[in-house]
């Protein structure tokens, strides 16, 4: 695998069509717009449709809607990606960026706290991620 320069995000990849460099990618967007609480699940064992979700909350709706622009140029440039499609953008409550194989939920706090979707899915593994701002591993 090579490993992407500090300024790639630290992340490593076997080529741009990986899962799992896609959900890397999206937790280090979120986290380069000081989203919360991001939380990176393998779900691929138990959950046919998709291989990883991404789960990050924003504090207002300025900050839901940056932390989805960023994870789209992020996931865009990086890796030539663009979702298949982004779902609740309008109301910015609870923003679905899917890619088919990894899914980015980006929520508002209250949103995030009511569907506890990291409860909701305890058994998936947590995914360990790099923050580009603090090059601590994030799991």
């Amino acid at each position: 695998m090579a490993a992407l320069s500090q300024a790639n995000i630290g992340i490593e990849m076997a080529d741009t069509n990986d899962a799992r460099a896609r959900a890397l990618t999206a937790a280090a967007a979120a986290a380069s717009k000081k989203a919360d609480e991001i939380v990176v699940l393998d779900v691929g064992e138990i959950l046919a449709i998709t291989d990883f979700f991404v789960i990050a909350s924003g504090a207002n709706d300025r900050q839901v809607k940056a932390i989805v622009e960023e994870v789209e140029v992020q996931c865009k440039r990086r890796l030539g990606t663009a979702p298949l499609r982004v779902e609740g953008l309008n109301e910015r409550r609870w923003v679905l960026i899917d890619y088919g194989d990894v899914w980015v939920h980006v929520f508002d706090r209250d949103t995030r706290s009511y569907y506890e979707l990291e409860r909701l899915w305890a058994d998936a593994p947590r995914v360990p991620f790099e923050d580009p701002a603090t090059g601590v591993a994030v799991s």
